[in-house]
């Protein structure tokens, strides 16, 4: 799929906005979107724009969501970047069209590198980005401009043209626990996201419509071998405005799971190994059928890089859960009603180092607070289903490192 073409976002900045930041000036031309080779979990594709960023398709709740974030939550949400429209292009491409930036607060500085140990510092104001949008799950939250008159070419062939991969094969586990003999250069899951996205974009273009999306911070960028635990919190996963079948259908899901006993399930995971070079993944299928004992051996299993426990994680994951709980607990009001929470590692020891730990909130499309949007069903203190996932999660991690201590 595609976004015009601007080489690098980051180094356009030119004169002042109105409001003494920068323009960003793009050049004639499109992005290329890829598939983003990290995606371990979700059912919407998540693509590359550049190094630092990634696109999703828009779901105009999630935007003002993400708007609306409380201060104290930045630390633990990706970076929100605005939006970005785009249309489809020859083979199942996408291309990116930035639009021009005013008013960009920060300048350039905007996109410097940041450690995921510095989160702690806060965060810069965010640049914004107008935007175009595409999704069938959520055409109550198209805007009018959505239809606008840009042409879109026929997708003509279900082929993906990749030219981002990864130097690190990845192998799926099966259900066995044996390693399917497949190794290939993208997450297996980031690459049935992309092709049932492109699908439905498809089926949408003869509309002749502009897709939008949601433009935020690639998480894993400062990482070599990124290894990512993809976790569905909280007890419940319908939103308040879900009909009585999909509330149905996703409160099954979560009683023939562990959201039920333990707030929390995988919803995917990828560990670097080592010994063998590749990277080994789980996917969603796999994360529901677990007992709580077999999340118990998930969660050490992507503490386990095939030689060794990585027992150098444990307080500084710890650390970063207690901390997130701290600050969820003082949102009165506030559910995340399907949201997920990575838990992401270097997968490459570095002697004499601390370990690179970072812990981000993801997928707000159905979570809500007193006030948002004039949703009529307000909930009171804080999010217990997602407390209980946190709990689970510390309480678990606190058992494996007592159990493991060298």
């Amino acid at each position: 799929m595609c976004l015009p073409h601007t080489n690098n976002m980051d180094s356009k900045i030119q004169g002042a906005g109105p409001g003494g930041g920068a323009i960003l000036q793009p050049q004639a031309g499109g992005v290329p979107l890829e598939p983003f080779i990290h995606q371990v979990g979700g059912h919407t594709s998540m693509m590359r724009y550049d190094d630092h960023t990634v696109c999703k398709p828009l779901i105009s709740r999630e935007q003002r969501f993400y708007e609306s974030l409380p201060p104290e939550m930045k630390e633990f949400t990706p970076e929100y970047k605005g939006g970005m429209p785009g249309d489809c292009d020859g083979y199942i491409n996408l291309v990116a069209y930035p639009h021009v930036e005013s008013n960009m607060e920060g300048g350039a500085a905007e996109h410097e590198e940041r450690d995921p140990q510095e989160r702690e510092q806060p965060r810069r104001k965010h640049s914004r980005r107008s935007l175009h949008r595409c999704s069938s799950e959520h055409k109550e939250d198209l805007d009018p401009e959505a239809s606008s008159s840009c042409s879109l070419t026929e997708l003509k062939s279900p082929r993906i043209d990749t030219k981002i991969y990864s130097e690190v094969p990845f192998q799926m586990l099966d259900w066995n626990s044996g390693i399917s003999s497949e190794k290939i250069s993208h997450n297996p899951w980031s690459l049935r996201c992309h092709k049932q996205q492109l699908s439905r974009m498809r089926s949408e273009s003869k509309d002749r419509k502009l897709f939008k999306f949601l433009l935020l911070e690639n998480v894993v960028h400062h990482f070599s071998f990124p290894c990512i635990l993809d976790l569905k919190m909280g007890t419940r996963q319908h939103g308040d405005d879900a009909s009585e079948e999909k509330a149905a259908r996703q409160m099954k899901k979560c009683e023939q799971s562990t959201s039920a006993t333990l707030g929390v399930r995988v919803c995917g995971m990828q560990v670097y190994q080592p010994s063998t070079g590749h990277y080994l993944c789980r996917n969603k299928y796999y994360g529901r059928g677990l007992s709580s004992d077999g999340f118990r051996q998930a969660l050490y299993q992507y503490l386990h890089n095939g030689r060794c426990l990585r027992r150098d994680l444990f307080q500084p994951i710890l650390s970063k859960l207690r901390r997130l709980k701290a600050v969820l607990e003082k949102q009165a009001s506030y559910r995340f009603y399907s949201s997920s929470l990575l838990i992401i590692y270097e997968g490459k020891v570095r002697p004499g180092k601390l370990p690179l730990v970072d812990l981000r909130m993801i997928d707000f499309a159905h979570s809500t607070f007193k006030g948002f949007r004039g949703d009529t069903a307000v909930h009171d203190g804080p999010d217990r289903g997602y407390m209980l996932g946190l709990e689970s999660l510390i309480e678990i991690l606190e058992s494996l490192r007592e159990e493991n201590l060298p």
